[in-house]
């Protein structure tokens, strides 16, 4: 159903609650394994994952720390997660490299460069953009959905932790809150859902490109998704 998406993955998909590790070996050998059974059918693949493992900005606030060396603190986080899934992928024959949006560490990561990136995926490697935007005051969300209009993307894949899909409300405090299975960006922004960032939202309004949100927890739902069965919730412009 598509031949070139975005993964946008969560920074605490890789860490354990109970666990004092930022990474855990177990679930960053899970994500690997989730990445690989989409490489392993010739998708074309771009992932921008967060920090939220290693960097929150409510700590900011509780230590005193101003928004903007926050925000770069959470960017230099998404690189030691690109690099460490990255590494863990080429450990599993899967070729990546990881594009930055901040100044590239020599031997490490590429500045990015748009048609550099698509080069790259035709290729067949699977591209990694670290650093967010490169500027502060903005969200890994905005980050992901800037690189997937960049890079032409079919759709966007957001895995969530222990999340079906958008709802009407937190499900976690409503009991009666609703699964969506299809919602357009506009109804997204209407009803002021927090699934993610609405300022980012707005810049698809008026694109082609979809936004599949399911749970992650199983691996197979990326397939699925990829195959085109109705899983999750598909989110599209009206």
């Amino acid at each position: 159903m598509y031949k070139r998406v975005l993964l946008k993955l969560s920074g605490e998909s890789l860490r354990q609650e109970e666990a004092s590790q930022i990474i855990d070996v177990d679930y960053l050998k899970s994500t690997c394994d989730i990445i690989k059974l989409l490489y392993d059918q010739g998708i074309e693949i771009a992932i921008v994952i967060g920090a939220g493992n290693i960097w929150r900005g409510k700590l900011a606030d509780e230590i005193g720390i101003e928004r903007a060396p926050a925000d770069y603190m959470g960017m230099l986080g998404t690189v030691i997660n690109a690099v460490a899934i990255s590494s863990a992928l080429k450990n599993i024959e899967v070729p990546s490299i990881v594009f930055s949006s901040i100044p590239a560490i020599d031997g490490v990561t590429v500045p990015y460069e748009k048609e550099e990136a698509k080069k790259a995926m035709k290729e067949g490697k699977i591209i990694f953009l670290a650093g967010g935007t490169g500027k502060p005051f903005f969200t890994t969300d905005t980050a992901a959905i800037t690189l997937a209009i960049d890079i032409d993307a079919d759709a966007i894949l957001m895995g969530k932790n222990g999340v079906d899909g958008v709802y009407s409300a937190n499900p976690y405090e409503d009991p009666n809150a609703t699964l969506y299975k299809s919602i357009t960006y506009q109804e997204m922004i209407d009803n002021n859902l927090e699934i993610m960032d609405m300022t980012a939202v707005k810049m698809l309004v008026d694109k082609d490109i979809e936004i599949r949100i399911f749970n992650m927890a199983e691996p197979t739902n990326f397939i699925k998704v990829i195959n085109g069965e109705d899983v999750g919730t598909t989110c599209r412009k009206g």
